[in-house]
């Protein structure tokens, strides 16, 4: 299958870490459909998207269905994602069921959407993105649990998907300083930040730009004796201790 007939599906694909894949997949060549609740402010021939509140399980299914139905389908990319850190005091049941919406279920809708053409295809990469957090960090019931159902989730999918030459794979990043949803923890700017950057093994914040090489080595047709990994882009966090 040529490059320029793939199509890949990326959540959260209007800013950070989404935009900065979506622009490595469009310079590949592939068309690119961003699934986010505000539209990219930039553009490209190759790129469309869907205004859809992936926290809404009916309102996702929908979007995926109809993305099916008029193309096919060859990559998944599920990198949105949020935080709401809080204590363990103060997690609330509604908490729990937006990120396992979030995180477990947008996934689950795009990959049933999508695995029709990719099995007849008998071709498809599906990259989930997790979290150097899924490893346990201070605020993170929630998030920390659901980022590291996500690494379970792929291993599974990719023993059920082999047989079909599908494969997935997990990017977890570490704290990536150009993203919404670091800057709704911290300013990059702060000592705060600086700080974190320097407990960091490589010294420094990550960018969306290294997560973004991450997940398009697992989508690569190249990498297709490979399934079923977690790859850590976090600067070395997963084997030191960071505090943030």
């Amino acid at each position: 299958m040529s490059v320029a007939n793939y199509t890949a599906i990326v959540t959260g694909g209007n800013t950070g870490i989404g935009a900065a894949i979506a622009r490595d997949f469009l310079a590949e060549g592939y068309r690119v459909i961003s699934l986010s609740r505000r539209k990219p402010d930039w553009s490209h021939p190759k790129l469309s998207s869907h205004e859809v509140d992936l926290l809404d399980a009916a309102a996702t299914r929908q979007a995926a269905a109809a993305i099916a139905a008029t193309v096919a389908i060859t990559h998944i990319v599920h990198n949105a994602g949020a935080i709401r850190a809080k204590l363990l005091e103060e997690v609330e049941d509604e908490d729990v069921g937006a990120l396992a919406q979030l995180h477990f279920g947008a996934g689950i809708a795009l990959a049933q959407a999508a695995l029709p053409s990719m099995k007849q295809a008998r071709f498809g990469r599906i990259v989930l993105l997790s979290s150097r957090a899924a490893l346990g960090a201070v605020t993170r019931t929630v998030y920390s649990a659901t980022k590291a159902g996500i690494i379970g989730m792929a291993r599974t999918w990719a023993l059920e998907l082999a047989p079909f030459g599908i494969t997935v794979n997990v990017v977890a990043p570490g704290p990536i300083g150009d993203t919404e949803m670091f800057e709704s923890v911290m300013s990059p700017e702060s000592e705060r930040a600086k700080a974190l950057a320097r407990s960091i093994p490589l010294g420094r914040l990550g960018k969306s730009s290294d997560v973004a090489r991450a997940v398009s080595f697992f989508s690569s047709p190249d990498a297709g004796f490979i399934t079923g990994q977690t790859l850590y882009v976090c600067g070395g966090a997963s084997i030191g201790s960071i505090s943030i």
